[in-house]
């Protein structure tokens, strides 16, 4: 028998026994079709595999891909096109850290511009499910070896599931067929440190990453109001600095501080052409949910 080297997703629907998801099919469109792009499903990680089943509002976590996510769009013949290395893939697990400070801010980092996927694209910390892990420790494990911070159990008050992620790269068809396909688990993890403490800490990764910042509630909330895929103005708010400080990580690891346009985070996705400097779908969708769960707990007090 192969010995499984990656963590793949298999799906489950309808109390059948769960069954490895293939490179091109849709793992959103596996529970609800193609007339929308968010299902509610359950999930869990069980020798090696990470399976998604049914689930439902109460006890279930949301699962979403982009609108135009090309494993939607993707026709048979371009699947047939497809090389077999590529094909015989399956279907990653990832793992992504919104690390939430004592004082509300959440880390982002940028992705190094050497990286093959999503080079100089905003994410949270993050990547593969390693054999044998729980997703909150792959999640630590990611945080510790990009960002160099090292959390102790008594440094975290919280953690929570906030939703999946159906990622393809490229993220459109008009950049390419896809050659990457996962679903990226995106865990909130609440901090008693303030983001100063946390600052003073970082030692980030430079082959991995090449900036930081610390966002804050306003900064968030214009980032996800630039929706991908749609072409309205983007807004900044009026009482939103036009700039913000940023860490930059030299390759050689040196940080250094410097001024962004906020417009920056606010760029969208381009249908067309070279990809720019931006925060990516998923993690717009990832900061989302945070707002929401940010509005919940203020509702409750």
């Amino acid at each position: 028998m192969e010995m499984v080297r990656r963590i793949l997703v298999h799906l489950s629907k309808d109390n059948a026994a769960p069954q490895c998801a293939r490179f091109v099919q849709s793992i959103t469109g596996h529970f609800i079709g193609n007339a929308d792009d968010q299902a509610t499903v359950n999930c869990s990680l069980e020798n090696n595999r990470f399976i998604l089943c049914e689930g439902n509002h109460e006890g279930g976590v949301p699962l979403k891909r982009a609108s135009f996510c090309p494993i939607k769009f993707l026709s048979h013949s371009e699947a047939d096109s497809l090389p077999s290395d590529i094909l015989s893939r399956g279907v990653d697990v990832g793992v992504a850290v919104l690390l939430e400070s004592a004082n509300q801010r959440l880390l982002l980092t940028r992705r190094a511009s050497s990286l093959r996927i999503f080079p100089n694209v905003w994410v949270p910390p993050g990547g593969h499910v390693e054999l044998d892990e729980k997703l909150l420790d792959a999640g630590l494990r990611e945080l510790r070896e990009e960002t160099g911070l090292k959390l102790d159990p008594e440094d975290i008050s919280s953690t929570r599931l906030l939703g999946l992620w159906e990622s393809v790269y490229p993220p459109m068809l008009s950049h390419g067929l896809p050659q990457r396909h996962h679903v990226v688990t995106y865990m909130l993890l609440s901090c008693r440190l303030t983001h100063q403490q946390l600052q003073s800490c970082l030692r980030p990764e430079p082959g991995e990453v090449s900036g930081c910042v610390w966002a804050d509630v306003g900064l968030v909330k214009a980032i996800v109001s630039a929706v991908d895929g749609e072409e309205d103005a983007v807004c900044v708010p009026a009482d939103l600095p036009r700039s913000i400080s940023v860490t930059e990580v030299s390759p050689e690891g040196e940080l250094s501080e410097s001024k962004m346009p906020v417009l920056v985070f606010c760029n969208r996705a381009p249908a067309e052409g070279e990809d720019v400097e931006r925060v990516s779908t998923g993690t717009k969708y990832a900061l989302e949910l945070w707002l929401k769960t940010l509005e919940a707990s203020f509702n409750k007090s």
